[in-house]
């Protein structure tokens, strides 16, 4: 029986994501994934500003911005129209770039498979991650001490026991480690079955370039859609593409004419190669719990969702962020008894919100839109309507994901996904990027650990230090005046997580030791 620190169930992004978080802070880790290699469907391809932050963390983020398919300068939004893809009417829509200001890295865009291939050559040059290609879950089984694992051979008779402090579930939205922990989920069904398909088309790319500036995806929206989208997305440019649609239940790929769906939907007959058909139920589903005793579940494991507006791979890479420093905590003795517990209190609300707040609401203010106006009933009031319509913008400056209210993040509130950026210093918010005297930005000065900005206040750095040592908690201090765009936090001092999100900020701390016996999860 081999002796891991954490198992790790699914090496999609979310679970390789997570164990190279904690295999740079020193746990043996073990990775159990079904496919010897990623599979080649295109998805989870806009990877936002946070995300790259996160790559960043691991280690390798030139890599994955090297293995990028689609050329710079293709915009990461879309674009909304009217009926057919190629349509009079049309908006841009998701410009991420206008939050850039409040990140240390820039989005990008490249399919799952190839990220994928990023996160597993950098975990293969951890030592302490062991990997299990070919291999899935068969069975688990925990008790006060840890989690014993039960894998077999994918294509072969082999099996195999792992044991672990701890188990975490990243195998997808149909989670065999979820069901096998008894853990419950609550499913919001829309009852739309979807066809994804991938296919190959030049001459689409030209149809496209020739009515619109090259966009990353198109979106439409008609009548007979009830507020659902037919979404086209590029996997590269110029050649293959990516499409999900709704279909009448009962659709199978033997009565689906593909070729003619596409041409109906893009509103022009073109050549195409389809190269897979495949189909799914449309659905918001989210986890009862996000932790049952030492197993732990994360990614579309604890949730999934349409694919509206690019939420669920830069979800599940959060997951990840957040669980990471956590367990690492735990194993390595400087976390309270609520700290494992804040993983579901701060991740399941901002899903929550994220599905309700957004995607969501998306669809039912499509419905109502689609109910009232039509060029083919008033064609006045549809074109004054449709470019009425919110670009975008104001979503992505409201999506701001937070943790306000923690127990583990002073102050009050509740964590959700709607909120607004701001470059002030706010506890249970993400820390935006300012300059620093030497060169810097704070984003490049924050440490693996905690990490204390002092302005002005250099004995507070000191007190800070002394209260660390003596509670064993990773800390790295940063000081500088207060002045130039160190104004803009709006505070002296800022005590920031592991994940680069604020747990507290002021100007004096009387007691240092209780502000982060609090942020570890400890009796305060």
């Amino acid at each position: 029986m081999t002796q891991h620190d954490v198992i790790i169930v699914g090496g999609g992004p979310v679970g390789m994501g997570l164990a190279i978080d904690l295999g740079q802070r020193g746990l043996r880790v073990a990775v159990v994934e079904r496919h010897v290699a990623p599979q080649p469907i295109p998805k989870g391809q806009n990877l936002t500003q946070r995300t790259l932050e996160n790559i960043d963390a691991w280690g390798c983020e030139p890599e994955l911005r090297a293995a990028r398919v689609v050329p710079r300068g293709v915009a990461n939004g879309g674009l909304v129209t009217y009926g057919a893809l190629l349509s009079d009417y049309h908006y841009d829509w998701f410009p991420r770039e206008k939050v850039q200001p409040f990140y240390g890295q820039a989005l990008d865009r490249l399919p799952q498979y190839e990220t994928e291939r990023v996160l597993r050559a950098r975990a293969a040059r951890i030592d302490i991650i062991d990997t299990f290609y070919g291999w899935f879950f068969d069975g688990l089984s925990q008790d006060g001490d840890g989690v014993t694992i039960e894998i077999a051979e994918h294509r072969g008779d082999g099996r195999r026991v792992l044991r672990a402090a701890f188990a975490v579930g990243c195998d997808g939205s149909r989670s065999a480690t979820r069901d096998a922990a008894g853990i419950t989920q609550s499913l919001s069904d829309h009852d739309r079955r979807m066809a994804l398909l991938v296919f190959r088309s030049p001459e689409l790319h030209r149809l496209l370039g020739e009515r619109y500036a090259e966009r990353s995806f198109y979106n439409a929206i008609s009548p007979e859609l009830d507020g659902y989208w037919l979404f086209l997305g590029r996997v590269d440019l110029g050649r293959e593409w990516f499409f999900h649609a709704p279909v009448p239940e009962g659709t199978t790929e033997e009565t689906f004419d593909a070729a003619g769906f596409l041409h109906k939907a893009v509103g022009h007959p073109f050549d195409l190669e389809i190269t897979h058909t495949g189909f799914w139920d449309l659905r918001v589903a989210l986890a009862d719990t996000y932790r049952k005793g030492r197993v732990f579940i994360a990614g579309d494991a604890a949730h999934s969702h349409p694919p509206y507006g690019g939420y669920g791979i830069n979800t599940g890479f959060e997951d990840a962020r957040n669980l990471g420093w956590k367990l690492t905590a735990a194993l390595q003795g400087w976390a309270g008894e609520r700290l494992l517990d804040s993983f579901d209190a701060e991740r399941r609300p901002v899903f929550a919100s994220t599905a309700r707040d957004f995607i969501e609401r998306f669809i039912k203010e499509d419905r109502a839109f689609l109910a009232r106006y039509s060029p083919e009933k008033d064609e006045e009031a549809f074109r004054k309507a449709w470019f009425a319509r919110p670009e975008g913008a104001s979503e992505i400056v409201a999506f701001e994901p937070h943790y306000e209210g923690s127990p583990i993040v002073a102050g009050s509130g509740h964590p959700g996904a709607r909120g607004d950026h701001r470059f002030e210093a706010r506890p249970g918010h993400h820390l935006a990027p300012r300059s620093l005297s030497d060169g810097r930005t704070t984003y490049d000065a924050l440490g693996s650990g905690f990490t204390l900005l002092a302005f002005d206040r250099p004995g507070l750095a000191g007190e800070m230090t002394a209260a660390a040592a003596e509670l064993s908690v990773p800390l790295t201090v940063v000081t500088d005046s207060y002045a130039d765009e160190r104004l803009d936090y709006a505070a002296h001092a800022i005590l920031v997580r592991p994940d680069g999100f604020v747990a507290w900020v002021g100007d004096d701390i009387e007691n240092p030791g209780a502000i982060l016996a609090m942020a570890v999860g400890r009796e305060v």
